[in-house]
This record gives C-alpha cells, structure tokens and sequence, in this order.
C-alpha cells in the first residue's frame, strides 16, 4: 500500500484516520501538526512526524497527503494548506469511506474526503479538498464548490449549487436548485428555501 501523511492531529484527523483505516489502500505514516511540541506525539498510535516547516523534507519520502483540520468558520486553513501541499508536489487522493456511497456518475475532486453514511448521488460535482461528513447527502447535479465542509447530516438537494470555501452546518435542509455563495457559513439545523449571498452567515 501506498504510505500517506495527514495533515492535523485533532479531532477531525482521528475521523480521517478511521477512515483510512477502514478503506485499506493507503498506510498512514504519521502525521503533521504544529501544535505537537513533544517529538514523543502520537494520534491513535501515528506519529506525529513534524510541522508545516517540515512538509518540504517529507515531500523526499512520502508522496501522497491529505490535509486532515476540520472547517467551520472559513477555509483558510484548509485553502493555504491546499496550496502548499500542491507546490511541493504532494498528491491529494480522494478519500472514500466504503461506508459510504458515491455514484460513478458522480465527480469527485482530488483531496476530497467522504465519511461513512453519506450519499454522492448521480451527476453530483464535488471540488477540491471538500469534506463531505458523515451521512450528509449530496443529491443529483448538485455542485459543490472547492474547499467547502458539508457537515454531517446535511441534505443538498438536487441542483442545488454551494459556492466555494461554504460551511453548511449539520442537520441542514436545502430546498432542490437553490444557490449558496461562496464564503457563506450556514448555522446547524438551517432550512434554506431560497439563495443565499456570497459572504453571508445564516443563523437558524
């Protein structure tokens, strides 16, 4: 199997770490985090193997990535990581839980992860480094842009379309061929019948 670093060592990395696990294609080697200080860190049994800084020098053994921080309030983080990893010439695989179930209609952009239970229906378009939580549906030609957290039990409904870098918080309900801007965090529990502005926090 293919080793692969992850980048993050916290509560969303150990659901990513799962996942990986379950999927058995890649080896988790360790991890990046640079929140970890003691060269003794560990993650479920994972090495923390360095910091940022160090994403230059792993690049010389390891070449597969998966940036592993979660998103709610903007995807900065997550963005600027994006951009590093692909600098330095890491791949970024999709990660797909078998637990979950994504039509081979669907498109699914590379660095993307998709948790158990959730639903990639027909004709779905999901971008770059997005994640597509636990039992969260993504229903027919509905797009999502790159970097965006669909969170878990969130229901996109067919065409819907989410603008790039949007949060879409758990238990929210989209009506079918609606718009969200990008840059848009959506509260948990929201049910949204009409577009939302690019930039807009929604509270339910």
């Amino acid at each position: 199997m293919n080793e692969i670093i992850l980048i993050g060592a916290g509560g969303h990395a150990c659901a990513c770490i799962d996942v990986i696990e379950n999927m058995q294609q890649y080896e988790i080697a360790g991890l990046v985090d640079n929140k970890s200080i003691n060269s003794n860190a560990e993650l479920l049994g994972y090495p923390v193997l360095g910091r940022d800084d160090d994403l230059a020098r792993l690049r010389k053994t390891f070449s597969y990535a998966l940036i592993a921080i979660g998103q709610i309030k903007d995807a900065q983080r997550r963005l600027s990581l994006h951009k590093l990893l692909v600098s330095l010439g890491y791949t970024l695989p999709n990660i797909v839980s078998p637990f979950a179930y994504v039509s081979r209609h669907a498109q699914v952009g590379n660095g993307t992860i998709i948790m158990p239970g959730a639903i990639v229906n027909a004709n779905a378009n999901i971008g770059l480094n997005c994640i597509i939580n636990s039992a969260a549906l993504v229903e027919h030609d509905a797009v999502v842009g790159d970097h965006c957290h669909i969170a878990t039990a969130s229901v996109i409904n067919g065409e819907v379309v989410v603008g790039a870098e949007s949060f879409v918080g758990s238990g929210t309900i989209t009506h079918q061929r609606i718009t969200i801007g990008e840059k848009c965090v959506i509260g948990a529990g929201s049910v949204l019948n009409k577009d939302v502005p690019a930039n807009q926090i929604i509270k339910p």
